[in-house]
């Protein structure tokens, strides 16, 4: 494990590093043009770097409070390697891959191999899609608000999300998807919401409904907010931790703001205009983008009805971990602008800068 860096600085580096990323990808868009070979050879061997580099960042950071749920889950661990079974009845496919690892690695190679299996598939379906562009969108879900958090904390949801995200890049494997959506539901329970949300864009599949429906949420959530909480809450969503996120049944100081999460909300907008402006002003036409889009609007659209509830941004997360691809996604796919490659590194900065404020003046760096 990396044991140099004080855990408590551990992310205060990572955020200075995306900064340092974020600029440096900004300054180079202004010297190379985007298919210059200059241009593909820095984006391959940076993307190449950058992967691994975050992989063993992630993936060897010591095992210490300021990494939230890390150390329950060395506890698992560490009770599975001595002969313990697995009695959990709950996400019951992450307890059953930690019992398997047990018999065979150490508690640092666990989460080594954990942060590998988290951050693969962003690599993956950044390469499936975009093929010699693939960094800009990989550098994107780097630098996105929840990726450091959901890699070192929350770190089944990160995981789940991550197998949902394998399983999309083989729309034409249709088994194969399926056994990864399954696996991500089992990891953790949550992951039902975008895997229900993709397969209903497989039989409707259009934006400005989805998209209509995301704006009409927010007043009524502003309005009736309170209602939905109580009505998904007596509906039994989820299990019993989310149901306790929903009510008033977990402790609400643990998270620093509860309440109508303007803030949340703004950054939520970010892949919805995106998707408004490229479909509807631009006229781009994929329909695999456009899945992706409607998966994110559904998802979101949820969590706005219940965006007062305690711990609301577990449930934003289950739209977030889609905003990188969706935003970048027709700029890696048609051009619409001289000198693209510049609007694509302002884009990465203006969507890095949220992450980088609510770091450093909203959380005051802490």
């Amino acid at each position: 494990m990396i044991t140099f860096i004080p855990a408590e600085i551990y992310y205060d580096l990572y955020i200075y590093f995306s900064f340092f990323l974020v600029i440096a990808n900004l300054l180079h868009a202004y010297t190379l043009s985007l298919n210059s070979e200059k241009n593909l050879k820095f984006l391959r061997t940076s993307g190449i770097i950058l992967f691994l580099s975050v992989i063993l960042y992630i993936g060897l950071r010591p095992v210490s409070r300021y990494f939230g749920d890390m150390g329950a889950y060395r506890g698992f661990f560490h009770n599975y390697s001595i002969g313990f079974p697995v009695t959990s009845t709950k996400d019951v496919v992450f307890h059953y891959y930690m019992k398997f690892l047990s018999n065979f690695v150490s508690v640092p190679i666990f989460f080594l191999i954990t942060a590998f299996l988290y951050i693969f598939p962003m690599y993956l379906i950044s390469k499936k899609n975009f093929n010699n562009y693939w960094f800009y969108a990989f550098l994107l879900f780097v630098v996105s608000f929840s990726f450091f958090s959901y890699g070192t904390n929350g770190i089944r949801n990160g995981l789940a999300t991550s197998l949902f995200l394998w399983g999309i890049c083989f729309p034409n494997k249709k088994i194969l998807m399926i056994i990864l959506f399954i696996l991500a539901s089992l990891v953790h329970k949550s992951l039902l919401l975008p895997i229900a949300a993709y397969v209903l864009t497989l039989f409707y599949n259009k934006p400005k409904t989805f998209l209509k429906s995301w704006v009409i949420a927010i007043p009524t959530s502003f309005i009736f907010g309170s209602l939905f909480i109580s009505l998904f809450t007596i509906l039994g969503f989820g299990d019993d931790r989310l149901e306790g996120y929903l009510s008033s049944s977990m402790d609400a100081s643990k998270f620093s703001n509860t309440g109508f999460r303007w803030d949340f909300l703004f950054y939520s907008a970010f892949p919805v205009f995106a998707g408004w402006y490229f479909i509807i002003k631009k006229k781009f036409k994929d329909e695999f983008y456009f899945r992706l889009y409607n998966t994110y609007l559904i998802c979101n659209t949820f969590w706005i009805l219940i965006i007062r509830a305690n711990f609301s941004n577990r449930f934003a997360y289950l739209s977030w971990f889609l905003m990188a691809i969706v935003i970048i996604y027709p700029l890696l796919k048609q051009q619409f602008f001289k000198n693209q490659q510049i609007v694509i590194a302002k884009v990465v900065t203006a969507y890095f800068m949220f992450t980088f404020l609510m770091y450093f003046i909203y959380y005051d760096g802490k």
